[in-house]
């Protein structure tokens, strides 16, 4: 068949919106849970909407990614692409937690795989020449995403009905399954090789016990109650032994061997460093605005799409800049950005106004916006087209896997300093705060109620310790960035170069 442009551009928006949906799904759910848990109850296994999501997803990355190089491509894009769609029609149709559970997981297996594989097309079937301004447009989409999907989330929830957070994946879903179906040939041989099913068990069980450790841990149980320390050596048990058997397997499912290569193991460092470091501005920001401004919740979110806004920016640039500029010099003076940002907010964020805010946000979005386009390019340029899946997935897998302990240890850190502040502010001010009221609770600090509740001085005073506990967050959050940066130093001198990259392996119809 004839390829053209026009061909070319329904698969790259079949793969953008796949893109879209599955990255979307990670964090949509989030503003709407209250609404669901106050419908549904099952409050106490609410974690499970999220973790079962992250859990299949994470784990059907790499193994996706490698199934994809041993069988092809289109095959199992399109079975996620399906597997999304039945995940997201059940899940609007749940009448219970647990039930609502299972329907994200099975959501969560149809993300795994084309999260996977979506770049991996890409760079099959893009020219050389203009693979770098696609790569910009896939940065831009997940740059786009991690902001996005809360605010959409808690529109739709507001002014619509929860379930349409996923009904709307149908026809979105529907017209990428169409466009990759007719447009999108598949001309790459491959070689059947055996799957190493011991390896995606022991991935999937470890996965589990680390998600399950990070969403209950310091919630539902203590850190170190008997069933924490149990998921966690569960984690480290099966960790250590997918080592051994990944080592061993003809064809592992994550192939140790690729780190070899110094760009790529630069790149998933920098992934994984640079993703836990910018959680803190995703997370953080809001809560400021809202706990110690005394902005609406709406307007917590809003603050959050100049980041977006300017992530999209060198996320597209970044990719344009690919084949002029080595990738350690695009990442080193972006990442350099991105420790201004947090620096910035370290430092002055107690006493600065919003516009401040918004500018400091900025500079974290321009930090950030390279790594989700270059580092998906760098981490490809090693491999020829039978390893891009297994080299693509886990790039993915190691960057989620970084924003995930960002969450979880950035959280853990932020709620010790500010509970370690309220206790000081409690034993000389009991008489002043309602009995009723756990102040060690910082949810409480959000609630409107709860601030009308205590004079301007007790309030004041709890805010300067919100206000401070932000800040040392931020002045943690330098460690992973700083760290990012000195992995952008191991890249090399390698760029992106259309004349000596081999010609695309696939064709459109």
């Amino acid at each position: 068949m004839v390829k053209t442009k026009q061909n070319i551009g329904f698969i790259m928006a079949g793969l953008l919106l796949s893109i879209l949906m599955a990255s979307m799904d990670n964090t949509i759910v989030a503003t709407a849970m209250g609404t669901i848990v106050g419908e549904m109850g099952g409050l106490d296994k609410f974690v499970w909407v999220t973790s079962a999501y992250m859990a299949a997803e994470m784990a059907g990355m790499p193994i996706f990614g490698k199934l994809s190089d041993m069988y092809g491509r289109k095959r199992f894009f399109v079975f996620g692409i399906l597997v999304f769609m039945l995940g997201s029609a059940l899940s609007g149709t749940a009448e219970s937690i647990v039930q609502l559970s299972l329907y994200r997981a099975v959501q969560g297996i149809g993300a795994g795989a084309m999260v996977s594989i979506a770049f991996t097309i890409m760079f099959d079937v893009i020219a050389p020449k203009d693979r770098g301004k696609m790569t910009g447009a896939f940065g831009a989409v997940f740059g786009l995403s991690s902001v996005a999907a809360p605010l959409l989330g808690g529109y739709i929830t507001d002014q619509i009905h929860w379930a349409w957070i996923f009904y709307i994946n149908l026809p979105l879903g529907l017209i990428a399954f169409l466009f990759v179906t007719l447009f999108y040939k598949e001309s790459a041989a491959h070689t059947r090789q055996k799957i190493d099913w011991l390896g995606a068990v022991l991935l999937l069980g470890a996965i589990t016990c680390l998600i399950l450790a990070l969403e209950l841990g310091g919630k539902a149980f203590a850190w170190g109650s008997p069933q924490m320390l149990g998921l966690l050596a569960g984690f480290a048990a099966l960790t250590a032994l997918l080592v051994h058997v990944e080592r061993k397997a003809a064809e592992p499912i994550i192939s140790f061997r690729m780190f070899r290569s110094r760009l790529y193991t630069s790149s998933n460092l920098i992934a994984m460093l640079s993703g836990a470091a910018f959680m803190t501005a995703s997370l953080f920001i809001p809560i400021f605005i809202q706990g110690v401004l005394g902005g609406s919740a709406s307007n917590a979110g809003l603050v959050l799409l100049p980041m977006m806004l300017s992530s999209v920016v060198t996320a597209t640039a970044g990719g344009f800049l690919m084949t002029r500029l080595p990738y350690r010099t695009i990442m080193l003076a972006t990442l350099l950005i991105l420790v201004a940002g947090l620096a910035l907010l370290a430092l002055f964020i107690g006493n600065s106004s919003r516009p401040l805010i918004t500018v400091y946000m900025v500079l974290v979005g321009l930090g950030i916006g390279a790594s989700f386009s270059v580092l998906s390019s760098s981490a490809l340029q090693s491999f020829p087209a039978a390893q891009r899946g297994a080299a693509s997935s886990t790039l993915n897998f190691n960057r989620s896997l970084g924003m995930m302990l960002g969450i979880t240890v950035f959280g853990i850190i932020q709620n010790h300093a500010l509970v370690s502040k309220l206790a000081q502010i409690w034993g000389s001010h009991a008489a002043n705060v309602p009995p009723t009221v756990d102040i060690g609770s910082p949810d409480k600090l959000l609630n409107p109620v709860f601030r009308q509740s205590i004079d301007e001085a007790t309030l004041s005073r709890i805010t300067e310790s919100l206000s401070s506990s932000i800040a040392m967050t931020f002045a943690w959050s330098l460690v992973p960035a700083v760290l990012a940066l000195a992995a952008a130093l191991m890249m090399g001198r390698d760029r992106l170069d259309p004349a000596a990259a081999e010609e695309p392996v696939a064709a459109s119809h």
